[in-house]
């Protein structure tokens, strides 16, 4: 009865999901409805549903789930205060005067707003509201420009920092941890003392992602020169403008350029240099987005923001490199002054920063800010509260079991495994928010396959670049809503399906290679963190 009841919950919480009810009170209401019958039949026990407030008290305290609202921040902020579109029109002007230059921009900006928002609906509605009117009134094919459009919207799911990574980083560590538990365990009771647990962290997952994210945009640009060389009528160059020329568009394009790509260095140098955890570098993110903000916002001088920048990047140079701590008995002369040092650096970032949010409190821009990051973390973790109360029933009617005998009698082993859940990923992220798919089939399945000895790196970053896949396809892919939002009424739904059709074929070709080697994801955290 409860092997019954478990695969009719997970049918039924599909069907609840698709029929458009809220996530979160779906996955919760269902579990809990479902719950309540199998108690009241005695096939489950009701201590998982007494376990709810320790998880709950978990999540409170997990450490590295703090990096979902300051990487949030961080991308809100420079969204709204407009640096990406700076950014974004600057590169235009740069690349525009090649064939395919305004497509070649597009993913580029695509990549580097990946690197420095990770959300997904911004990078597209802000690329779809500067980009798509100057591609298609420079003669633009229709479909390319919304393909690029899309596909370079959707980096921010696999390049780090990325919140998909932060989220399925945690999902991934808890499961790889149970799995290593166990074979201790299992190795104690061999007489077998010498294994020691494992672990695995977003870090990891940050440095995995890394390489094939950055092969993903080399991809998405070669397509761009194989179209402008091939048809050249659907990608045209632009004609140079007065002011495009020289060493004035350079200057420009550097002080668009920079300054995001300084804040990338500072958050992705931080973490993969050891200096810094993902949530501690996600609050420099935060601060370095308020000052780039404060920057851009200010009609006075610069002056303070450049070196409350300049201030956070030494901070975080120092942090890596000595011992600042003012707690040890006996500190040095050199260390002390150090540390005096380190003291005025602080004084300075805080100047600093109080003026940049004075400056994005005057523009109207703090508020909405503020209003979106808490708007959207509400979301995450009110799913999370769901999800897990989703999985707590699911197990507790012997959910696990089943999905453990479901992966391992298919044919092919860990191999058909493997393709069944990417093939179910996929097909869900036609329906379902990367968030929910996290949450609810990640801790299902990752244990079993990680019990089958797949890296768990490689099992996290080939389940965000499918996540990332799912957001392209046709008819329910996010990034299209996202696009056909802000698209002009001349764009139809059609041209915008036909426009990422190759790229999904790129994104498929992608996780075929990464399957095939995986390597790529698995090498830079070898060699980061051996």
């Amino acid at each position: 009865m409860a092997e019954l009841l478990d695969i009719l919950m997970f049918i039924t919480v599909c069907v609840v999901l698709i029929m458009g009810f809220p996530v979160a009170f779906a996955l919760a209401g269902v579990a809990f409805v479902f719950g309540a019958i199998a108690i009241s039949i005695g096939v489950m026990d009701d201590t998982f549903l007494r376990a709810m407030p320790n998880r709950i008290f978990g999540t409170m305290t997990n450490e590295v789930l703090i990096a979902v609202p300051l990487f949030v921040f961080m991308g809100v902020m420079l969204e709204r205060s407009k640096v990406a579109a700076e950014l974004l029109d600057n590169m235009a002007r740069l690349f525009g005067t090649l064939r395919g230059g305004l497509g070649i921009s597009v993913s580029i900006v695509g990549a580097l707003l990946a690197a420095s928002t990770g959300i997904v609906g911004a990078t597209v509605v802000t690329m779809g509201l500067l980009s798509l009117p100057t591609m298609l009134r420079r003669g633009y094919d229709p479909s390319l420009a919304c393909g690029s459009i899309c596909a370079a919207g959707t980096l921010g799911q696999i390049i780090p920092p990325s919140i998909v990574l932060v989220l399925l980083g945690d999902q991934i560590s808890i499961a790889y941890q149970q799995v290593q538990l166990q074979l201790q365990q299992e190795a104690y009771a061999k007489g077998d003392y010498s294994f020691f647990p494992d672990t695995v962290s977003v870090g990891d997952l940050f440095a995995g992602a890394l390489i094939p994210g950055l092969c993903l945009v080399g991809l998405y640009i070669v397509y761009q020169i194989f179209v402008a060389i091939f048809s050249p009528k659907s990608s045209p160059s632009v004609p140079q403008e007065d002011d495009d020329a020289g060493t004035e568009l350079m200057i420009r394009t550097a002080k668009a350029l920079v300054p995001p790509v300084v804040l990338i260095i500072a958050v992705l140098g931080s973490i993969l240099g050891g200096f810094a955890t993902p949530t501690e570098a996600a609050a420099v993110g935060a601060i370095g987005s308020i000052l780039l903000a404060g920057m851009r916002l200010g009609k006075a001088t610069a002056a303070p923001t450049m070196a409350a920048l300049a201030a956070l990047i030494g901070m975080l140079l120092m942090t890596g490199m000595f011992d600042l701590r003012v707690t040890r008995r006996g500190i040095p002369t050199e260390d002390m002054a150090l540390i005096v040092l380190a003291v005025g650096l602080g004084l300075v970032l805080a100047y600093g920063l109080v003026i940049s949010l004075v400056r994005a409190y005057q523009s109207g821009v703090l508020f909405g800010v503020m209003r979106s990051t808490a708007e959207i973390s509400t979301m995450v973790f009110t799913i999370l509260i769901g999800a897990t109360l989703f999985s707590l029933v699911f197990r507790g009617l012997g959910g696990e079991e089943t999905v453990h005998e479901l992966l391992s009698g298919m044919p092919g082993g860990v191999v058909g495994a493997m393709i069944i859940v990417m093939a179910v990923m996929f097909l869900m992220g036609f329906f379902l928010d990367f968030i929910e798919i996290t949450f609810v089939v990640v801790p299902l399945v990752a244990p079993v396959l990680l019990a089958m000895g797949l890296d768990p790196v490689w099992l996290g970053v080939m389940m965000a670049m499918n996540l990332q896949t799912s957001f392209l396809t046709p008819p329910f892919g996010f990034a299209l809503f996202y696009l056909r939002g802000v698209a002009p009424d001349s764009i139809t739904t059609l041209q915008i399906y036909r426009g990422v059709m190759p790229f999904i074929v790129i994104q498929v070709f992608a996780l075929i290679v990464l399957a095939l080697f995986p390597g790529l994801a698995t090498w830079l955290p070898s060699v980061i963190f051996p």
